[in-house]
C-alpha cells in the first residue's frame, strides 16, 4: 500500500482526498493527518483511518487527543506541522493546507524527499522558484491537484519534446461574471460566497469572485510547466466542463474535460499514473449540449492583471501579491472593507514594492510578514478615507 499523509485533512480538499482513499479500498495507508481546530472531525478520521501521527494547532487539543488515543503520536503548532510533513514513513504528502501556512511544510517534505500532491497554491505563488529547485535537487515530484493544472498535466502526457505554444486556462467566471465596475461596488459577502459551480472554502471562493484565484493559477501554471506568462490565455467558460487545454506549436489543442468534481484531479494526483474507475461521474455531452468561451474583462477584474504583472516582475512581487490578498480577503469577510477594495489593497501593496532577491524559504517568510503589515496599513487608510 502507498503510505500517504494528508495535511489539512478536515478542509474541503482534505475531506475529498479521504473520500477518494475510501473509494480506493486497500490501496492507501493513511499515516499522517493534520488539522487546525476541527478536532471533532479529526477524531472521527483517527478512528476510521488509524494514522500513526496527527498534528493540530493548539497544545490543549494535542493533550486531549493524546489522552484519548494512547498509542498515537500527537504534535501541535508550526514546528509540529513541519515535522508531520517530513514524517519518514510516508511515500506521498497531500498538501491541502490553506494560505501560506502550506509553504514551510512543503519545504520540509521536499527536503525529506517526499513526493507531493499539491493543492496549496500559495506555496507556488510565494515560493515557486525555491520550491521547484528543491523538488529537482531532491529528485521528487509535485503532482498538481488544482483542476486546471491537473488538466494541463494530463494534456501533456505523451507530448514528448513538442513545443507548447500556449496554455488555455479556463475560469468559470465566478458569481460576478459579466458584472460592471458599478455593479461590483456594493456586492455583499454572501453574494461573493455564492459560487455558481464549485464548492470551496471561503478564501478560495472570494478569490474566484475577484478573479485573483485565476491570477494565482496563472502563476502556478507558469511555475509548474515552465511557461512564460505571455503564453498563458485565460478563457472564461461558464459550464466548467473543459478544465484547461494545451495548444502546441502546430496549432493542435488538446483539452481535458470532465464534470466539475475535485475528486477527479485528486485521484489522478495520488494514484498517478493510474486512473481509478468510479471516482467521479462521467460528463454527459448530450446534457451539456453547448459550451461557451469568452474573454475575461480585465478592466473590471483587476486582480488578474496584477497577477500577470507580479509573475513577470519576479518572486518577491508574487510574495507581496499573495500576502496582501490574504489580508484583504480576510478584511472583506469581516466586513472591514468593500469587495472592490480587495483589488485596491493588493494593487497599492504590489506597486509600492521595489523588488528584492529571495534565495531561501526564510527570505520568503520575512517578506511575507512585511507585506502583511503593509496591507494592514493600507486597509487602515481606507477606513479613515
Amino acid at each position: 500500500m502507498k503510505r500517504i499523509s494528508v495535511l489539512g485533512s478536515t478542509g474541503s480538499i482534505g475531506t475529498q482526498t479521504l473520500d477518494v482513499i475510501r473509494h480506493c479500498k486497500g490501496e492507501f495507508d493513511v499515516v499522517v493527518l493534520t488539522c487546525g481546530h476541527n478536532i471533532g472531525l479529526l477524531e472521527k478520521q483517527i478512528i476510521e483511518f488509524s494514522p500513526k501521527l496527527v498534528c493540530v494547532s493548539e497544545e490543549a487539543d494535542a493533550k486531549k487527543l493524546k489522552e484519548e488515543f494512547k498509542n498515537l503520536t500527537v504534535y501541535f503548532g508550526r514546528d509540529g506541522l513541519n515535522k508531520a510533513a517530513a514524517f519518514e514513513n510516508t511515500d506521498l504528502v497531500v498538501n491541502a493546507l490553506m494560505g501560506l501556512s502550506g509553504f514551510e511544510p512543503t519545504v520540509y517534505a521536499l527536503r525529506a524527499k517526499k513526493n507531493i500532491a499539491l493543492s496549496n497554491k500559495e506555496t507556488l505563488i510565494s515560493g515557486g522558484d525555491i520550491i521547484m529547485k528543491l523538488a529537482k535537487d531532491n529528485g521528487v515530484f509535485i503532482y498538481p491537484v488544482d483542476s486546471e493544472h491537473s488538466a494541463i498535466f494530463q494534456c501533456l502526457q505523451g507530448a514528448g519534446d513538442n513545443k507548447i505554444k500556449r496554455l488555455l486556462l479556463t475560469a468559470s467566471g465566478g458569481p460576478f461574471r459579466g458584472y460592471t465596475k458599478e455593479q461590483l461596488e456594493n456586492v455583499t459577502v454572501e453574494e461573493a460566497l455564492n459560487h455558481p459551480v464549485w464548492a470551496m472554502g471561503s478564501k478560495v471562493t472570494i478569490d474566484s469572485a475577484t478573479m485573483m484565484n485565476k491570477g494565482n493559477e496563472v502563476i502556478e501554471a507558469c511555475t509548474l510547466f515552465d511557461v512564460d506568462p505571455d503564453n498563458v490565455t485565460v478563457v472564461v467558460h461558464k459550464e466548467s466542463a473543459m478544465h484547461s487545454a494545451v495548444e502546441f506549436e502546430d496549432g493542435a489543442i488538446i483539452a481535458q474535460m470532465g464534470v466539475p468534481d475535485m475528486k477527479l484531479p485528486i485521484s489522478y494526483a495520488i494514484n498517478y499514473p493510474n486512473r481509478i474507475n468510479g471516482v467521479s461521474e462521467s460528463l454527459d455531452l448530450f446534457k451539456l449540449s453547448a459550451m461557451h468561451f469568452e474573454e475575461c474583462d480585465r478592466k473590471v477584474f483587476k486582480c488578474l492583471d496584477l497577477a500577470f504583472y507580479a509573475m513577470k516582475k519576479g518572486l518577491s512581487y508574487r510574495v507581496v501579491l499573495n500576502a496582501s490578498n490574504e489580508i484583504a480577503v480576510a478584511a472583506f469577510l469581516k466586513g472591514e472593507i468593500k469587495f472592490v477594495e480587495i483589488a485596491e489593497v493588493v494593487e497599492k501593496a504590489v506597486m509600492n514594492h521595489k523588488g528584492e532577491a529571495l534565495k531561501t524559504p526564510e527570505d520568503v517568510l520575512r517578506l511575507d510578514e512585511e507585506a502583511r503589515g503593509l496591507a494592514r496599513e493600507i486597509i487602515l487608510g481606507l477606513k479613515v478615507k
